[in-house]
């Protein structure tokens, strides 16, 4: 059976009664979420998983303006705090906007992409939009596979937004791992 991503799900603000306290920062903080991690370990890393060009989810094509069945540059990675995967990061980028001005997207290797747009003041973010992910969305499987053996629950919580540059899109969503509330607050 294929799983797909759940359009309605992506909410502004994440529920009170279901988002833990300690969890809420890490989803609705606009910062550069590699900056917030670097600050809580003492070795901050990038494990690359998959760099290349992809068919988006239909809900992320919407959301990029991109036609049904066009392809993107898909970026996967981990960001892993003292050596543990924290969390599954996946930006796509329409291939026309690779050229220009996200010509960073290209060769970013295992550098964190968030230093690198919150670096250039050129760049604006749209707001964060939030939500539970299980084994219904793609998504999920994503995640899960790229950290197994470790043990996922059913459900986690990710973050999403548009960064734009020169008017073209760049959609970076972040899945936050259990181990994300090891980290120091």
């Amino acid at each position: 059976m294929r799983t797909r991503p759940h359009r309605e799900t992506w909410l502004k603000r994440p529920p009170r009664a279901t988002v833990s306290r300690t969890l809420r920062p890490w989803l609705t903080d606009p910062a550069s979420l590699t900056a917030r991690i670097r600050a809580r370990c003492g070795r901050f890393s990038v494990r690359v998983l998959r760099q290349r060009l992809a068919a988006p989810h239909r809900d992320e094509a919407t959301l990029l303006g991109l036609r049904r069945g066009e392809l993107a540059w898909l970026r996967e990675v981990l960001l892993i705090a003292d050596g543990v995967p924290v969390v599954f990061a996946r930006s796509l980028l329409p291939r026309a906007n690779v050229r220009g001005a996200w010509n960073l997207f290209h060769g970013m290797g295992a550098r964190p992409l968030g230093a690198a747009l919150f670096a250039d003041p050129a760049i604006s973010r749209r707001a964060l939009t939030c939500a539970c992910v299980d084994r219904r969305d793609a998504r999920y499987h994503l995640a899960s596979a790229a950290v197994a053996p470790m043990a996922m629950p059913p459900r986690v919580w990710a973050r999403r937004s548009l960064f734009r540059l020169h008017g073209r899109a760049l959609l970076v969503s972040e899945a936050f791992l259990p181990t994300i509330l090891d980290l120091p607050e």
